[in-house]
């Protein structure tokens, strides 16, 4: 990051320079939201700009699928968050000349998202042409305790002299009109990228209200084809000792409200906009407009300083439950990225309530608003761990959509319930099965991040009851899917599914799968014979309601104990799938950073025949079903995949920290988490102008606790491995267990742990049965773990790989480039027309 721009803060993220080359970049980083309404951070006055961007989580429009070719059961309805009013427009105009921060004489400039308050703010003195020095300090909130309520309050005060000044204050329907600038610097890229949201060629959002009502905007609208409904309303408060006058206007499209302002010297102008969302899947909009102005009366009658104070109160109390505190010589960096990344699964989450966590949260369109498995094996985790109200809530709305995952699974031909890969209203919208539906390990996760919730939290009534229901579908998908092989000890394989690693699909026994799939079993048979012991009652309920027969509970258990485990004997590896070690290696190093990432610059069908991954996909199970493997195992398995994994996903980094921490490889682990911790930041994928990688801040978290505190909560026991990196001298963070909050500081030589909330505590650390409460328990450790020079590639981290694969990278190569001739072919032969570009082969370059 450029400092002199960006400085150092550890609560803040500071802009002092503002910059029209990078507008989609920090509208992202600047974005403020609550999990069910995010504003992207769009400068006030609506120009210039990137994407203009107000999301309602859930809110969506569908559109029909159209295949090239059709085939039975293929996605046939599309789903994309739609971009839904706009509030946030503020326009300045002083002596009719209008306040344009890329040509504005700026004396000052300070924007800031300060992360202890949840506030974006922006202090600008701007010199207007006519010698005029204006100071424009603005604030915008969307509040994390009512969670339809966004504030924004915009001051203005002229430093030298009078001008007549109007503030136009607008609501825009920019998801139907187009922008009313277009800035060439900004511009949307041309190209396909199957990240991006998708764009709809018909009206979107369908008008069905418009008025001032007790001198407020009020605008309703309804999807056109989901149905879905919204409305908006807007009340402004001015206050100054000028004279003014205000008009107010209402159309379809754009609400106004402007301010004509005789503005003297030093008397300063506050103008406070007060938002009301409200969004629902069929209630009519007049009613949705009635709730808004509820919303709007109960937010004037409690007051503006009210309504911050309680919004900074609960943001406190985030903190006081997530913050991780890194602690080293000139780590300020560090900890302003990490707090930022903290903030994004905050602001994600907090108040998502019945609703799923955005792959982007609410702020940008990337993946069209829609829910991934991401949120199970990334965000779960951090929320179990820190807020798990969060995490109960967003495995209930898993449980919201169990009847279409049972429809899906019967499009599919099989029993049981099939979660969709990419979804918001519940059904697959994955136009690309083989990358798509085909990750069936969906459900595993979905059942991962169950048990966990209930083993760490205690929640034993939640299991029994929603959950028992995910468990029993999940696991009669999986005991469908598979099928038993007589092959000398007869063993059980699930065949044709793609595991989270989208280079390499529809293959046969993919390890992670299977791993996560055998999971999935054992704790649909655990959660059935829990009941069984523990609520007659509740099993009998369950048996009538799910229709369960006791065999289907022993199936389970034979499958689970059948699972075939792929496991290559020569080079002592997992292979990723049944046929992975029978590809040609694609060779990385020869590949041009000009033809990343893999999936814009080849067709998949290439892609596919190579050993190369998107990202780390036997190494992620090593992590969450990592008592199932040995520590040599581990070390063979991350030796092997780790120099063919692309990183081209933002998930891959955090994982292959989290590993390469365990097994050794400690230096490299801290550039793997250097990587993801800055993965948006620094935008090291080029898309985060599309949203944040909300999946990849939950990764972060993962990092720091479980890959340098080496925390694990395999099966319900809570234990610590650490590994803290040389060059931070302490870490601090803390974590819920069984309902206590515990707090653990990790340095070089000791692991101190002490209990906040609650009762005292069993842990494990290195094997040591550790037994804690309010007075803190400080354990020695000899050392942090396996020291591991380098790392296992072949090229300057100079470790060694085993002798099969190192064969197989000196045959290995990289397919030739779209468009580009190979070196060796015959320049001038008979089956070459026209002239022939002279550029050698990508493995030569």
């Amino acid at each position: 990051m450029d400092r002199s721009r960006f400085p150092v803060d550890p609560w803040r993220l500071v802009e002092t320079d503002y910059d029209p080359e990078d507008l989609g970049l920090t509208e992202t980083l600047f974005s403020v939201a609550n999990g069910y309404l995010g504003l992207r951070g769009n400068v006030e006055e609506g120009r210039d700009t990137f994407a203009h961007g107000t999301y309602v989580n859930g809110f969506h429009e569908t559109w029909p699928i159209r295949h090239a070719e059709e085939a039975y059961g293929l996605a046939r309805v599309g789903q994309t968050i739609v971009n839904v009013p706009d509030p946030k427009t503020l326009k300045l105009y002083v002596d009719d000349e209008p306040l344009l921060l890329s040509t504005a004489d700026l004396e000052h400039y300070e924007r800031s998202l300060d992360f202890r308050d949840g506030m974006l703010r922006r202090e600008v003195v701007w010199r207007t042409s006519a010698g005029k020095r204006v100071r424009i300090s603005s604030t915008r909130m969307v509040s994390v305790v009512q969670r339809h309520l966004a504030v924004m309050t915009f001051e203005v005060e002229m430093l030298d002299g009078e001008a007549p000044l109007v503030i136009s204050s607008q609501v825009l329907n920019r998801q139907d009109g187009s922008d009313e600038y277009h800035v060439p610097s900004a511009a949307m890229g041309t190209g396909v990228d199957p990240r991006k949201a998708e764009g709809l060629g018909h009206r979107v959002l369908d008008p069905q209200l418009h008025e001032l009502r007790d001198d407020r905007l009020l605008m309703g609208y309804r999807c056109h084809n989901s149905r879905m409904t919204l409305a908006l309303a807007v009340q402004h408060l001015m206050e100054t000792d000028n004279t003014f006058t205000q008009r107010a206007t209402v159309g379809q499209d754009q609400g106004k409200e402007v301010y004509r302002i005789d503005a003297r010297q030093h008397v300063p102008i506050r103008l406070t906009k007060i938002v009301s969302v409200h969004t629902s899947r069929g209630v009519p909009v007049p009613e949705l407009a009635d709730r808004c102005m509820r919303t709007l009366d109960r937010a004037e009658l409690e007051g503006m300083d009210a309504l911050h104070a309680e919004h900074a109160a609960t943001w406190d109390r985030f903190w006081e439950e997530s913050d991780v505190l890194v602690q080293g010589h000139r780590l300020g960096h560090v900890q302003q990225a990490v707090r930022w990344n903290l903030f994004q699964l905050g602001q994600a989450s907090i108040r998502s309530g019945s609703h799923g966590i955005p792959a982007k949260g609410l702020t940008g369109s990337g993946y069209g608003g829609h829910y991934f498995w991401d949120t199970e094996c990334y965000v779960l985790p951090f929320l179990i761990h820190t807020h798990p109200q969060a995490a109960r809530n967003a495995l209930r709305f898993r449980h919201g959509m169990l009847d279409q995952a049972r429809t899906r699974a019967s499009e599919l031909s099989q029993y049981g319930a099939l979660y969709p890969w990419r979804t918001i209203n519940g059904e697959e919208a994955s136009a690309y099965f083989a990358a798509g539906t085909a990750q069936y390990h969906i459900n595993a996760d979905v059942a991962y991040a169950l048990m966990k919730y209930a083993r760490a939290t205690g929640d034993r009534k939640f299991l029994r009851n929603d959950g028992v229901d995910i468990l029993v579908e999940t696991a009669r998908l999986w005991a469908d899917l598979g099928f038993w092989q007589p092959n000398g000890d007869e063993s059980f394989h699930i065949h044709a599914v793609t595991g989270p690693d989208e280079y390499t699909t529809v293959v046969n026994d993919n390890l992670f799968t299977n791993v996560m799939a055998q999971l999935n079993l054992r704790a649909a048979v655990e959660a059935v014979r829990e009941l069984e012991m523990a609520d007659a009652n509740g099993l009998a309920r369950a048996v009538a309601r799910l229709r369960l027969g006791k065999s289907e509970v022993d199936d389970w258990e034979r499958a689970a104990d059948g699972m075939h485990i792929p496991y290559d004997d020569r080079l002592g590896v997992h292979p990723q799938d049944s046929h992975f070690l029978e590809r040609e290696v694609w060779d990385l190093d020869a590949t041009p950073d000009e033809r990343r990432p893999l999936l814009l610059h080849y067709h998949p069908l290439v892609i596919y025949r190579f050993q190369v991954l998107k990202q780390a996909d036997v190494v992620l199970a090593l992590y969450l079903a990592g008592d199932q493997f040995s520590a040599e195992q581990k070390l063979a398995d991350f030796d092997y995949y780790d120099p063919i994994t692309s990183g081209d996903s933002s998930l891959s980094s955090v994982v292959q920290s989290i590993v390469a921490a365990e097994v050794g490889y400690q230096d490299l682990a801290l550039r793997y988490f250097y990587g993801a911790l800055f993965v948006d930041l620094t935008d090291r994928h080029g898309n985060t102008a599309d949203g944040v990688h909300v999946a990849s801040t939950g990764g972060v978290w993962s990092a720091l606790v479980g890959g340098f505190g080496g925390m694990r909560d395999h099966g319900g026991n809570l234990t610590f491995d650490p590994r803290l990196p040389r060059e931070w001298d302490c870490l601090t963070w803390r974590m819920r267990w069984h309902g206590c909050r515990l707090r653990v500081r990790l340095e070089h030589d000791a692991l101190s742990i002490a209990v906040e909330v609650g009762g005292p505590v069993t842990v494990h650390v290195r094997g040591e049965q550790v037994q804690v409460g309010t007075e803190e328990v400080r354990v020695p450790l000899a050392d942090q773990g396996p020291r591991r020079d380098g790392g296992p590639d072949t090229g300057d981290r100079g470790q060694s790989i085993p002798t099969d694969r190192e064969q197989s990278r000196r045959v290995s190569s990289s397919p030739v480039p779209p468009g580009v001739v190979p070196h060796n072919w015959p320049v001038g032969s008979a089956d070459i027309t026209g002239p022939v570009p002279v550029q050698r082969h990508p493995r030569d370059v």
